[in-house]
């Protein structure tokens, strides 16, 4: 698999406190949109030839794929968008959930998304990509070995 820059912080809590201190430093959704996008770029390389249909993540808008590894001592997850501000999703997303134990991921709501306000500001359809990645996540870390 590829290297990954996830966990950033000890903790889901810690991650999802993180996030919420960076976005209020902004002062407006065109400030944070921006953010997103930037943190987008900061995803690790994700390989071509990962980017099949079966690794791609269905119920989102733009072309998303997702591949996840470990085990439930630590999963991680490799994930790319062709959509900028995706990526700035995504990236978000495994801040909080990549390279952690499956039990704290099961633990840890997505409570970030409320608390910086994204949920008000995205439309239906990212929305619904948004918690289909958040799923996908889940489902990944009930069914760990």
């Amino acid at each position: 698999m590829t290297d990954t820059i996830f966990p950033l912080e000890p903790t889901a809590a810690d991650a999802q406190a993180a996030i919420k201190d960076e976005f209020a430093f902004f002062g407006d959704w065109s400030e944070r949109y921006q953010y997103l996008i930037d943190l987008g770029r900061k995803l690790p390389a994700f390989p071509e030839e990962w980017k099949r249909e079966e690794h791609r993540l269905l119920g989102c808008q733009s072309m998303v794929w997702i591949v996840p590894e470990g085990e439930a001592s630590k999963l991680d997850f490799h994930a790319v968008s062709d959509s900028a501000i995706v990526s700035g999703l995504i990236f978000l997303a495994l801040r909080v959930y990549a390279g952690r134990p499956a039990a704290e991921i099961l633990a840890t709501s997505p409570d970030y998304i409320a608390d910086i306000g994204l949920a008000k500001h995205l439309s239906p359809t990212r929305s619904n990509g948004l918690a289909s990645l958040l799923a996908f996540i889940r489902e990944t870390a009930a069914h760990a070995k």
